[in-house]
């Protein structure tokens, strides 16, 4: 018969046991992604037109939410621009959402239903109004307008926003002075370019990718808006505050052919969501945007200039909870 082993020998295989299962159990807790604590569901995005920056920019943060939220399932959905967009996430049929910071005063101006919801997450980059029109147009200034066909952005847009201003301080009215299309960036190029357009504005970062693709297939230039016209603008509401001079470089569209900078307004775009959004879940959506300024940059050019030393300044909007964290925990 075998000798039975020593009792040294069975705590021995009891210890080695026991070590063995706290040492699998710590290399499972630390192989898990995120851990239990890690957000998870489904979440809606509103962007904007298909084409347009917010639409493009949307898309590539999604695929970087993909990897920094694996738990969390994402939707994007088209939108006109900023007005609707505010209106989807201050009634929840979104989430989280791109809009302009002259949408967002109005929006709060006007009453509108949640605004006092409405939170901001980052400040990202500046929108230029831009005003295009054929290189042979007689329109040298927006008062030359008048009598015009013109796209001033859909209805629900931030370009119909800041349109309809500039044409104001231009002495036009919107409805009476000119033909307005209520078209978007997505198929405007292609109006002015078979002749049913006469002009067309698009507010967006620079370079904006349906623009740049018009000049280089059709002969287009911009119309600057100088600066007594701006100072018009700044005077007609209160949310025109957003609004700020600005230029666009010679060679934002190399194929324009321009010889100096455009002179015209700009604003700033911003990250929004609501009160009820969970820090946890803002805290590292907007971790991402920052992070992944780089890589969407490459693609996205205007996303090159989210800066984390301004992203925090989210004016007209107070900052949600879970952004000031992130800030917080990446403060020098």
């Amino acid at each position: 018969m075998l000798p039975a082993p020593s009792r040294i020998s069975r705590r021995r295989a009891l210890q080695g046991s026991a070590a063995l299962a706290v040492v699998c159990g710590l290399l499972l807790w630390w192989l898990a992604p995120m851990g239990d604590s890690s957000p998870s569901g489904r979440l809606t995005f509103s962007t904007g037109v298909k084409s347009g920056v917010y639409q493009r920019y949307g898309d590539l943060l999604k695929d970087a939410l993909a990897h920094d939220l694996p738990r969390v399932s994402i939707d994007l959905r088209t939108s006109e621009g900023s007005q609707q967009n505010l209106a989807r996430v201050a009634s929840g049929e979104a989430d989280f959402t791109f809009a302009t910071a002259d949408a967002v005063a109005k929006y709060r101006r006007d009453g509108r239903s949640g605004a006092d919801r409405l939170r901001g997450c980052a400040r990202l980059y500046d929108d230029y109004v831009q005003l295009v029109v054929p290189q042979g147009s007689p329109v040298e200034t927006p008062a030359d307008l008048r009598g015009k066909r013109v796209g001033v952005g859909q209805e629900g847009s931030g370009v119909r926003l800041i349109a309809d201003r500039v044409l104001t301080a231009a002495g036009l009215d919107a409805r009476r002075d000119i033909d307005p299309v209520s078209a978007g960036i997505d198929t405007t190029p292609a109006r002015l370019e078979r002749g049913e357009l006469d002009a067309f504005f698009w507010s967006g970062g620079l370079p904006t990718a349906a623009v740049q693709h018009l000049s280089e297939r059709f002969p287009v230039r911009l119309v600057p808006v100088g600066d007594k016209l701006i100072s018009r603008v700044h005077a007609t509401r209160d949310a025109t505050r957003y609004y700020h001079s600005a230029v666009i470089p010679s060679d934002a569209y190399p194929r324009m052919g321009a010889r100096s900078p455009v002179q015209t307004v700009a604003v700033a775009n911003l990250l929004v969501t609501t009160d009820s959004a969970e820090p946890e879940l803002t805290e590292r959506f907007t971790r991402t945007v920052i992070r992944s300024r780089d890589r969407i940059g490459r693609e996205v050019h205007p996303a090159q200039l989210v800066d984390l030393r301004t992203a925090i300044y989210t004016d007209p909007l107070p900052l949600h909870e879970g952004a000031r964290r992130y800030y917080s925990s990446v403060k020098p």
